[in-house]
């Protein structure tokens, strides 16, 4: 039988407490309880756990997201099949591209979590777990590798998978490519070909220190925000998350050129949920004119994940300035053909 480590940070999967009042929900379940909720486990491997952080989604920080890739690494030196997160929804996408990314393993590592709390009835935590641990333990996983996460009868790879609602079971999907494979009453149903989807940049780490900007476009936005970044000299990277295509208003415009002509890369996303970016439009805070200016096509990748990359490419250890380090960990990223 398959061999599993349950590596558990936190989330909703891991909540209780009280529905009204002051205090909330929070993690409070531990590792070893999430998995003797969940007997059905044992029918598809033996699992150890080992816990790394006890923390909702939205309180995830670069050191709790590089503790679970180096948890990751250590299951990978201790002879086991599959490694499985538990982590809260609203950032499980990030830190499951975060450790596609830059895993220098090759077992399959699968996250899940829950939208409804531990102590709430209709759970949906261990039917996500028992996926989970299914899914990390399929010798067609085990022997792809890569990341994934795995909810809601569904395993996405994890450069794809975003949360689009903030409440309903059904949240994750992956725009323009759908589902790895989904859970049928006969067994793991094959949609495509698992695998490692994400560029690598091996062995990277995010440094909490490398600051790199998410800066939304919006209607009549102007460039405050990044003006007040470069004066202050605290950041070192900017994400737009541009309208449509990866566009922006005038002023924003201007303002990431400034961020350009000092040295600081800007990657271009869009916000829209699902779409590439592409330089089709000129004039003040268009993409095509913030590709002439040295902007970095983010291609599909929504603005968070360009984030992480874009703080990857900066702390890694390459020769080259910023620009040429981010220019060269996105020359892989966008889904179509760049020599057209």
């Amino acid at each position: 039988m398959a061999h599993v480590t349950i590596v558990t940070a936190g989330g909703t999967i891991a909540s209780t407490g009280p529905d009204s009042g002051e205090v909330g929900k929070t993690p409070t379940v531990s590792g070893e309880d999430l998995v003797e909720a969940v007997p059905e486990l044992a029918n598809h491997a033996t699992v150890d756990v080992e816990s790394v952080r006890r923390r909702s989604g939205f309180q995830m920080d670069e050191a709790s997201a590089t503790a679970i890739v180096d948890a990751i690494e250590r299951a990978d030196s201790s002879d086991v099949d599959g490694v499985v997160v538990t982590h809260g929804t609203d950032t499980m996408a990030e830190s499951a591209y975060y450790a596609d990314v830059v895993l220098e393993s090759d077992l399959p590592v699968v996250f899940t979590g829950a939208q409804r709390p531990f102590d709430r009835l209709g759970a949906d935590g261990p039917s996500n777990l028992e996926l989970a641990v299914r899914t990390a333990a399929a010798d067609r996983f085990s022997d792809a590798g890569g990341a994934y996460l795995a909810f809601n009868d569904a395993v996405h790879a994890a450069r794809w998978v975003v949360k689009g609602h903030a409440s309903k079971l059904e949240t994750f999907s992956s725009p323009g490519a759908g589902p790895i494979a989904e859970s049928t009453p006969a067994g793991i149903r094959f949609l495509r070909e698992p695998g490692r989807y994400s560029s690598p940049i091996p062995g990277a780490r995010l440094d909490p220190n490398v600051r790199v900007e998410i800066v939304t476009n919006a209607l009549g936005v102007d460039g405050g925000r990044v003006d007040r970044a470069l004066a202050a000299d605290a950041v070192e990277g900017f994400v737009l998350a541009g309208t449509g295509l990866g566009n922006a208003t005038g002023a924003l415009g201007e303002a990431l050129e400034s961020a350009l002509e000092a040295g600081v890369p800007v990657v271009l996303t869009t916000r829209c949920f699902e779409g590439s970016v592409a330089g089709l439009y000129g004039g003040p805070g268009g993409g095509k004119t913030l590709r002439a200016a040295g902007a970095i096509d983010g291609g599909d990748l929504p603005p968070w994940k360009a984030r992480i990359r874009t703080a990857l490419a900066l702390v890694d250890g390459e020769s080259g300035s910023a620009l040429e380090r981010v220019e060269a960990a996105f020359d892989r990223v966008p889904s179509y053909d760049r020599s057209r």
